[in-house]
């Protein structure tokens, strides 16, 4: 490797099992007063590409409708040697058909609060209940990768 922050990049398949594991992404959209605007989503991992639901009324969204480029950052590690992430320069697509919002709600809520999490049978008829009743007032984002770069700084160690 010609340096060392070519040392630390994270393969394809370390930065896949990275995105799995962790919860929370920040998302960084252009706000109104030309400052950055972060929130923390969460987010679903398809086809290597981050998704994630909000209030279509929430600052974020009207920041997307007026420039859909996005800075996401994902991050773990609390010492040094063990700092690692991930930041993804996005176009952002919102989504706004029902039956697309309502399948990404399910797909979430199974995510971060799965059926067996909840020790019930019925959980997920709750979860789908839950948001079929939410999505009418969310939208869909899909962030499409135009610049991903990453770290491990774990791999410090074996260099």
């Amino acid at each position: 490797m010609s340096n060392r922050r070519d040392a630390l990049v994270m393969s394809g398949g370390e930065l896949a099992a990275f995105l799995q594991a962790e919860l929370t992404v920040v998302c960084a959209t252009n706000g109104p007063r030309g400052w950055p605007h972060l929130m923390p989503l969460w987010y679903v991992v398809r086809d290597g590409e981050l998704w994630a639901w909000t209030y279509a009324k929430s600052q974020k969204v009207r920041n997307l409708e007026r420039d859909p480029r996005a800075t996401l950052q994902v991050e773990a590690g609390t010492a040094y040697d063990q700092l690692r992430g991930v930041m993804i320069e996005a176009e952002t697509t919102i989504h706004r058909q029902p039956a697309t919002v309502t399948a990404l709600g399910v797909e979430l809520m199974l995510r971060y609060a799965p059926p067996e999490a909840l020790g019930d049978q019925s959980a997920r008829a709750g979860i789908e209940a839950g948001v079929a009743h939410q999505a009418p007032k969310r939208v869909g984002l899909q962030f499409t990768a135009v610049r991903t770069t990453s770290f491990d700084h774990r791999k410090l160690a074996g260099g």
